[in-house]
């Protein structure tokens, strides 16, 4: 439409989440860490329990969602709290039906591959793409969060499963997975889909995170660095908010 007002073209979101840099993998690696270190302070150590833990957390999580879903465009803050709160509930959720119903991590890591897999159908098919360089509809959005959601619980139980249940350990257990993010980016560099390798190395992501918290955090007898869960949260938490101040400077955002 030629000579149409400005406001009549433009959309009305902008993509709604950052693009994918080393700073984008950097703090979501951090941010998965604080989702497990986090959720194991609160829950074992200030002693409030798996079920007041993840009722607070998921309260905090729905205000940090409406405020994201408020917004029209990327705000790194808003951003980055919903995803460190959507890795503490993640955590929660999957050590609820471990700890507390007992059920099988081989059954929860099954149970959630399933669900991921319907999420992206489902999205894929009312949308026609799992990209996330265009997450600019409200449906898009809430697909997007929603399968975050579940990535964070699948990777706590697969990675529970693979450094506990099969007795991987922590240091081997960020040894691996940390390996297969990196084939995942060789592959993509050598032409794989773009789309598959970004939700490969995301899912990934959480159990890389949650063995290198692990690895910091726990007793030494028990495989750990001893720093424990209040220091290591402490520390990546500082260095999370530091890498958001960065990348929300003038001039940082669109590279962010």
């Amino acid at each position: 439409m030629e000579g149409a007002h400005p406001s009549i073209l433009a959309p009305a979101f902008f993509n709604k989440v950052p693009a994918i840099t080393l700073s984008f993998w950097v703090i979501k690696v951090l941010a998965t860490t604080v989702g497990e270190t986090g959720a194991d302070y609160l829950a074992v150590h200030v002693g409030l329990g798996a079920a007041l833990t993840t009722g607070l957390m998921s309260a905090l999580l729905v205000a940090a969602l409406l405020l994201q879903l408020t917004r029209h465009r990327y705000v790194p803050w808003i951003y980055w709290l919903t995803v460190v709160l959507l890795s503490v509930v993640g955590t929660q959720i999957t050590d609820m039906l471990t700890d507390t119903l007992n059920v099988s991590l081989y059954v929860s890591t099954a149970v959630f591959s399933v669900l991921l897999v319907a999420c992206f159908w489902i999205w894929h098919r009312a949308e026609g793409t799992l990209a996330i360089n265009a997450i600019d509809t409200r449906s898009r959005e809430l697909f997007y969060w929603g399968a975050v959601l579940v990535t964070f619980a699948l990777g706590t139980a697969a990675g529970d499963l693979a450094t506990e249940a099969l007795g991987l350990g922590f240091q081997v257990g960020v040894l691996a997975f940390g390996a297969l993010i990196a084939l995942i980016a060789v592959a993509w560099r050598a032409g794989a889909n773009a789309v598959l390798a970004f939700w490969l190395a995301y899912i990934l992501t959480r159990p890389l995170g949650a063995s290198l918290g692990d690895l910091l955090a726990q007793a030494r007898e028990y495989g750990g660095l001893g720093l424990g869960t209040v220091v290591t949260s402490a520390v990546f938490l500082a260095v999370i908010a530091t890498l958001v101040v960065y990348i929300s400077l003038p001039g940082r955002r669109v590279a962010s």
